[in-house]
């Protein structure tokens, strides 16, 4: 993960205060370093790479006999396994089709974990980032999902990626929130009796 330290912390809680003194609306932030240990993807390539070995050699010329090619094929397993277990090569390794699944159902998970359901107007709103998978996603509980068009959040989405691959996680962070709170405010302003409902640090998993 992209670490963040204390006062890119405090910055964020700040600016989710700030945010919310606009609107109606409650933000929460998290991030994780991945979305899943994928622990079955390098032993499932290592496998195949142990089992090609004895026909790699035999192409070449220099097959094995069978105690010395099924000796082989154990030092090449779990050495493969070992290097596959690397974070940047295994997520290399991984379809991208999975690692969005994997990264939407965190998401949704914490979405009810921390209780953005439970908000007196359902104007929770949760900012989700894994960064491994450079996965952003925005959540809007009901009351802003009937107001706002999903494609309001597509931009703000779309640039927090950006600075995601840059190693920019703060910066992205600052930014989809301030956008996320005009939007809100637009939609839900503050009212006399507004309250922080939800707590505005960074979620860490």
């Amino acid at each position: 993960m992209a670490p963040l330290n204390d006062s890119e912390k405090q910055r964020i809680a700040a600016a989710i205060a700030a945010a919310e003194q606009q609107t109606r609306g409650e933000l929460v932030t998290v991030i994780t370093r991945c979305s899943d240990g994928y622990r079955y993807i390098p032993l499932l390539w290592a496998a195949l790479l142990a089992l090609l070995v004895p026909a790699i050699l035999a192409v070449f010329g220099n097959p094995l006999p069978g105690d010395l090619a099924y000796l082989t094929q154990i030092c090449t397993f779990l050495g493969a396994a070992a290097l596959f277990n690397w974070l940047p090569l295994k997520m290399r390794l991984i379809p991208p089709g999975v690692k969005r699944l994997r990264a939407r159902r965190l998401a949704r998970e914490q979405f009810f974990l921390q209780n953005l359901h439970r908000t007196r107007e359902h104007t929770g709103v949760l900012l989700f980032v894994s960064v491994a998978e450079h996965y952003v996603e925005i959540l809007a509980d009901q009351g802003i999902h009937e107001a706002v068009a999903p494609q309001a959040w597509e931009s703000i989405v779309s640039g927090f990626i950006g600075r995601v691959r840059n190693r920019q996680v703060a910066e992205g962070f600052l930014a989809a929130i301030a956008a996320c709170g005009e939007l809100l405010a637009d939609h839900f302003p503050a009212t006399d009796d507004n309250r922080n409902e939800l707590p505005n640090h960074l979620v860490e998993l």
